[in-house]
């Protein structure tokens, strides 16, 4: 089973620290915010992952390489050009025609492969998505609920408002046919895909338990930096 990261963005909101060093590259608890992932994926049996990288790309690469030194076997997807996470995701998972895991490279979270695959696979899902409790739903797109179905995301509504507390947390698991809805170059994973399998009624939930940090802005960096525990802590 391959695994993918979406890490080619630029972390404009995090400048200056990302005018040397990409996003991915940043470190919390001492090692890169990717690295906490592909530690996560191994824990859970996942040993070739694929990385979507475009931003200062190389820098990446000579970080990790092939993966060998973490028992996991590492490949690249490069965007020349920006490609939103729909064209990103699409690129990265040609030629696969198995389940497939994906993760947005800029949170923290110690996801549960292992249940989350047994749930996708219970429901005959064609897309899951972990799901999170989040305190201030003003922030974030908001799942709506049918069951363990996802209808929709209703994107930062009043607290009034909101279907739920429950915010996309970037962990999924696809099947390979999800992707043919999107179309070809740039896209969005959650406009062009997710909401239009969610219409057909294949799109599930798994709720995540632990930790889950954003590390999108700086006060989400430095509060990931501060509080985010690392496994065997």
């Amino acid at each position: 089973m391959k695994a993918i990261i979406l890490a080619g963005g630029r972390g404009t909101r995090l400048r200056p620290l990302t005018d040397i060093t990409p996003k991915p590259l940043l470190p919390v608890q001492g090692i890169p915010i990717i690295e906490h992932a592909l530690l996560n994926f191994l824990r859970h049996g996942i040993t070739d992952v694929i990385l979507s990288v475009g931003y200062q790309a190389d820098k990446i690469k000579d970080y990790f390489g092939d993966g060998s030194r973490w028992g996991i076997r590492i490949t690249y997807s490069i965007e020349d050009k920006p490609l939103g996470t729909g064209g990103a995701l699409k690129r990265a998972a040609t030629g696969i025609t198995d389940t497939l895991l994906a993760i947005n490279g800029d949170n923290l979270a110690h996801f549960d492969w292992t249940a989350a695959l047994a749930a996708h696979r219970g429901n005959n899902a064609d897309i899951t998505l972990a799901l999170y409790p989040v305190e201030d739903v003003t922030h974030y797109g908001i799942a709506r609920l049918d069951g363990e179905k996802i209808v929709e995301f209703v994107e930062k509504p009043t607290i009034e408002g909101a279907p739920s507390n429950l915010n996309n947390a970037g962990g999924y698991i696809f099947e390979p046919s999800a992707f043919d809805i999107l179309p070809d170059g740039k896209s969005s994973i959650e406009k062009d895909c997710f909401e239009q399998v969610a219409k057909r009624g294949g799109v599930f939930a798994f709720l995540h338990q632990g930790q889950w940090f954003p590390t999108d802005t700086p006060d989400a960096y430095r509060r990931a930096q501060d509080e985010f525990k690392p496994f065997g802590e």
